[in-house]
């Protein structure tokens, strides 16, 4: 077995292993170079503001990108009711911690064979007044060739859009994964879509825009119906709504 396969296998088995294994079905995980360009022009597309790989760990050479996808039963109970179901609520609580699980398990392992490796917590990384970030797992996820942005903007796998995403920064290289070709999103391919919009319940995204503030608004609300959980500002109704929530 490659070291590549080797912390491919690691991730995977620390989903199976979760106790939340039932709420997840098996991740995918993606690697790209640390001087990819494209870490570059984010700075450009989203501000100034976001960080490379080489800012946050200067010996910098690959990132590891991983999905970890909800399970059908969790996407299927988010498809009623205009707020998000308990499920949902729940998975996503459980998808982050297990998320900076797998990424500090990844990190000692790693350390154990001298390569120096951080990683940037699953969320709740932005500026409160902004809303933007350093760092963006799902921009990482798709230059390591996991998936393609939607109308949703969420990256669309080949296991879909209903998951959450986790990044490690590492000192070692490792070959980088191809960009996929494939258009996921129907809307892209041929204008047959457009659901994810429809089902925004503040319409905040538009197919040419995405006012985030009034999304944050809704999650925050939606959080004060979930606070005995913790802080769980969550919809998808995007998400779900989409044919490709679960790609089989």
């Amino acid at each position: 077995m490659s070291f590549k396969e080797e912390i491919v296998e690691l991730i995977k088995e620390s989903v199976l292993m979760s106790n939340q294994n039932n709420d997840f079905r098996e991740p995918i995980v993606g690697f790209s170079s640390a001087d990819d360009p494209l870490y570059i022009q984010l700075k450009e597309i989203v501000g100034t503001e976001v960080l490379t790989p080489k800012e946050i760990l200067s010996e910098a050479l690959t990132v590891i990108s991983f999905f970890v996808p909800f399970s059908e039963q969790i996407v299927i109970s988010n498809r009623v009711k205009n707020t998000p179901s308990h499920e949902w609520a729940k998975s996503y609580l459980d998808a982050n911690e297990l998320i900076n699980e797998i990424s500090e398990k990844l990190i000692i392992y790693l350390n154990e064979k001298n390569i120096k490796a951080t990683t940037i917590k699953s969320t709740h990384t932005y500026d409160e007044e902004t809303l933007k970030s350093a760092w963006s797992h799902r921009s990482a996820a798709f230059i390591a060739g996991l998936g393609k942005f939607g109308v949703n903007r969420m990256l669309i796998t080949k296991k879909g859009c209903a998951g959450r995403f986790g990044s490690v920064i590492i000192s070692e290289k490792i070959t980088p994964d191809k960009r996929t070709e494939e258009e996921y999103c129907m809307h892209y391919n041929n204008l047959s879509c457009l659901n994810c919009v429809y089902s925004c319940p503040t319409e905040a995204l538009k197919v040419d825009g995405f006012d985030k503030f009034k999304c944050h608004d809704k999650l925050l609300e939606n959080a004060e119906k979930h606070k005995d959980m913790g802080l769980c500002d969550v919809c998808g109704k995007c998400i779900v709504s989409c044919p490709l929530d679960i790609i089989k």
